[in-house]
Formats: C-alpha cells, structure tokens, sequence
C-alpha cells in the first residue's frame, strides 16, 4: 500500500521537519510514502470558512484519485496503535492499493472534506499544532507497520 500525506503549507519548525523527515524516511522501509505539500495562499480579506473551502479544493486537486482516504480532525475515531495496524491490513485485504492521509491547516478541514472521507481520524482527544500532527500522524504510521512487521519498535 502507499500512503499519501497531504500537507497544507510548509512545516515551520525545523526540529519538527527534521521529525517528519525521518519518520516519513523509516516507512519507506514497509512502503512508499509521498509528502505532498501544498503551497497556500489566502487573502487578508478572506473569512476562515472561505479560507477552509479553498484549502479544501486544494486538497481534492492534489488527491490521487481512488485513494482510501482518511481526514485527521479532532471529532474522528481515535485508534489504539494495534488497530491502526489492523485497519491497514484490512484495507490492503480488500485491495486497496494507496491510502491518503489529509491533514488541514492551521483552521482544520472543511466539512466538505470531512464528509468526502472514507474515515475521520483523531490523533487525541488533546489538540496538537497541524505541523505537530505531521510528525505524530507518521510516527503512528510507522508504529503500525512494524506492529505489522513484527518488529521490536512498537515493545
């Protein structure tokens, strides 16, 4: 399977790319990974719903299409690490053969993107910065493949 993030701007924190970097270099062990940035822009006279509708068609135009694809926002379901491994291993059962991961910007998703979803995802019940939930989206994704794996990581 080959996961998708799809990030809305750049990561502004250095010791967080660096993070995003090397976690999103070790899943390239289990499988392909692809970081595609989208570069943003917004006009000052712009209100955040309509700044989230034109996040969100940015999104959709950056999507590969029939992708399973999974919206981080905070009212998703939360995943213990094991079963986030098994849900991987149940969509690569039934075929699916490439999974996208979209992460909003700093206002979060636009319903429209929430409701296009095949899963809503929720890191925690805690709130985390859209930059620091790259790096703990993919660290959860490595987790996973190694629970898959069988590897001592997850221990």
């Amino acid at each position: 399977m080959k996961i998708e993030l799809i990030l809305l701007g750049k990561t502004k924190e250095d010791y967080l790319d660096r993070g995003i970097q090397d976690y999103a270099k070790r899943l390239q062990r289990y499988t392909p990974v692809d970081l595609k940035y989208i570069k943003t822009r917004t006009q000052k006279k712009q209100t955040d719903p309509e700044i989230k509708r034109s996040e969100s068609r940015l999104v959709d135009d950056h999507l590969t299409s029939g992708s399973f694809r999974c919206a981080l926002d905070s009212s998703g379901n939360q995943y213990e690490s094991e079963k986030l491994a098994e849900l991987i291993s149940t969509l690569e059962q039934q075929g699916i053969k490439h999974m996208s991961f979209v992460i909003g910007g700093h206002l979060g998703l636009d319903p429209e993107q929430l409701a296009a979803a095949d899963l809503v995802l929720s890191l925690s019940k805690m709130t985390f910065t859209h930059d620091m939930s790259r790096l703990i989206l993919l660290e959860q994704l490595y987790r996973a493949f190694c629970i898959k794996a069988g590897t001592k990581y997850h221990k």
